[in-house]
C-alpha cells in the first residue's frame, strides 16, 4: 500500500513538473517573440538619429528639425508601428498630441509600395542636388506630380500647394535644405494625399517635418470599430463570431450614421477630385477613426494611391492569373492572358469598398424603419463594377441615396451635431 501511494505520488510529481517546464518553456517563447517583434518593429531612435545627423549636418531641414532634434521638445512615444519600414509613433509637441512618422531604410522584398515609394531616391536626401535653381526644382516637382497623378489641368496649383509646405519657415523663399526635405516627403503617397487634402475635414491636419519625418494631428478614436484582442485566442475564434465581436464597442447608431457619411464624404473627395482619382486600396476599419464630435478621419493613408501612378505599375506587371494583379488588399485589376500583363482597370470602386466595410457596422443596431431600405441600398453598392459605362453615374445615385437616408434619419438627433 505504501509503496502504491509512493508510486502515485512519483506519477504526480512528474506530472507537475511536465507542465510547469512546459509552461515555462511556453511562457518563454511568447516573451521572447513578443520582445523580437518590438524591436524589429520599433525602431523609433534609430529613425530619430538618422534624422537628426542629416539635419545637424544641414543637408535637410522642416518646421520639426528644430523642436525634434535640437530643443527636444518634438517626442516619440507609444509604438504604433506595423511594418519595420514605416515607424509610427505617437507622440507629443509642446501641447499638441501627434502622430509621427518616419521613414526607414529601402524595403528589402518585392512590394508595390516600394515601387510606387522608391526608398533609394529619398533616404539619401541627394536631390536636388547643390547649385539647382528654385526654377529646376519647381520643375523638378511639377515632373514629378504629372507622373504621379496624371496630367491635370490645375496641376500647376498642385505644385504650389507642395512649394508651400516646402518653405518651412514661412520665410518666401526654399533653401536647398528645405527642398530635399519636401522631394523626399512627396514621394510618399500618404503624404501627397495630406497635401491634396489639407482643406478637408477627413484627413489629420500635417502639423510639421523634418527629412521625410512628418507630423501629423492624432485621431482620438481608432481604429473605427473592433476590439483587440490576443492573437493566440484570434486563432480560436469563428469568423462569424469575431465579426459580431467587432461591433460591441461602437457608438450609438446615429452617431455610428455620422462617421459613414464622412466615409462616403471622403470616398467623394478622392473620386474625380480636384487634382486628379486615388484608389482606396485598404478599406479597412484599421485605416479610420473619428473625433469627439464623431467625425471620421483617415488614419494610415499610404494605400489610398494616386490612380495614375497604380495604372503605370500595373501596366507593366507580369501575371499569371487575377491573383498576380492586387495591390493593397483591395485594389484588384485583371490578368490579360494574351500578353502575361495586368490590366490597369480596378474591378472594384471606391464606393463598393467603403460601402463593404460599413455593412456590418451601419447594420448591426439599425432601427427598424430604415434597416430593410439601408441593407437593400448596401448590397446595391457593394455590388458596384468598375468598368462599365454607367459606372459613374451609378457611383453618383447610389452615393447620393446613402447619404440622403442617412442624414434624414439622423438630422433630427442631437448625435448628428
Amino acid at each position: 500500500m505504501f509503496r502504491l501511494n509512493r508510486t502515485r505520488f512519483s506519477y504526480l510529481h512528474m506530472k507537475y513538473l511536465f507542465f510547469s517546464w512546459l509552461a515555462v518553456f511556453v511562457g518563454s517563447w511568447v516573451v521572447y517573440v513578443e520582445y523580437s517583434s518590438y524591436t524589429e518593429l520599433c525602431r523609433g531612435r534609430e529613425c530619430k538619429n538618422a534624422i537628426c545627423d542629416k539635419y545637424k549636418k544641414g543637408v535637410i531641414d522642416g518646421s520639426a528639425c528644430s523642436s525634434l532634434c535640437e530643443k527636444d521638445t518634438l517626442y516619440l512615444g507609444k509604438c504604433l508601428s506595423a511594418k519595420p519600414n514605416n515607424q509610427v509613433y505617437s507622440g507629443s509637441w509642446g501641447d499638441l498630441e501627434g502622430i509621427i512618422k518616419c521613414q526607414m531604410e529601402e524595403v528589402p522584398h518585392y512590394d508595390l509600395v516600394a515601387e510606387m515609394e522608391p526608398r533609394k531616391e529619398t533616404a539619401s536626401f541627394d536631390k536636388p542636388t547643390k547649385g539647382t535653381s528654385v526654377e529646376k526644382f519647381k520643375e523638378m516637382v511639377l515632373s514629378h506630380l504629372k507622373t504621379k497623378v496624371g496630367d491635370q489641368a490645375n496641376l500647376q496649383d498642385l505644385a504650389t500647394l507642395v512649394l508651400g509646405v516646402a518653405d518651412a519657415n514661412k520665410d518666401g523663399e526654399i533653401s536647398l535644405s528645405e527642398a530635399r526635405s519636401s522631394w523626399a516627403l512627396i514621394q510618399l503617397n500618404e503624404f501627397l494625399l495630406a497635401v491634396v487634402l489639407q482643406d478637408r475635414e477627413h484627413t489629420p491636419k500635417l502639423l510639421g517635418f523634418c527629412g521625410d519625418l512628418y507630423v501629423v494631428e492624432k485621431v482620438p478614436y481608432a481604429p473605427l470599430y473592433g476590439i483587440s484582442l490576443p492573437w493566440l485566442l484570434e486563432l480560436w475564434i469563428p469568423a462569424g463570431l469575431r465579426r459580431s465581436m467587432d461591433q460591441w464597442v461602437t457608438p450609438s447608431w446615429p452617431r455610428k450614421a455620422k462617421i459613414s457619411i464622412g466615409l462616403l464624404e471622403l470616398v467623394e473627395d478622392v473620386f474625380h477630385g480636384t487634382f486628379g482619382s486615388f484608389l482606396m486600396c485598404d478599406v479597412s476599419a484599421a485605416g479610420f477613426g473619428y473625433t469627439e464630435r464623431h467625425d471620421l478621419k483617415v488614419v494610415d493613408a499610404r494605400r489610398i494611391v494616386p490612380e495614375a501612378a497604380f495604372q503605370e505599375v500595373m501596366r507593366e506587371r507580369r501575371c499569371e492569373t487575377d491573383a498576380d494583379c492586387v495591390y493593397g488588399v483591395d485594389c484588384l485589376t485583371s490578368c490579360d492572358l494574351t500578353k502575361h500583363r495586368c490590366t490597369t482597370e480596378v474591378t472594384q470602386p471606391n464606393l463598393a469598398k467603403a460601402c463593404g466595410a460599413l455593412k456590418d457596422y451601419l447594420l448591426w443596431g439599425a432601427p427598424s424603419d430604415v434597416r430593410e431600405e439601408l441593407e437593400k441600398q448596401l448590397y446595391a453598392c457593394i455590388a458596384l463594377k468598375g468598368a462599365t459605362e454607367q459606372m459613374e453615374m451609378e457611383h453618383s445615385l447610389i452615393l447620393n441615396n446613402l447619404k440622403t437616408l442617412l442624414w434624414k434619419r439622423i438630422s433630427h438627433t442631437k448625435d448628428s451635431k
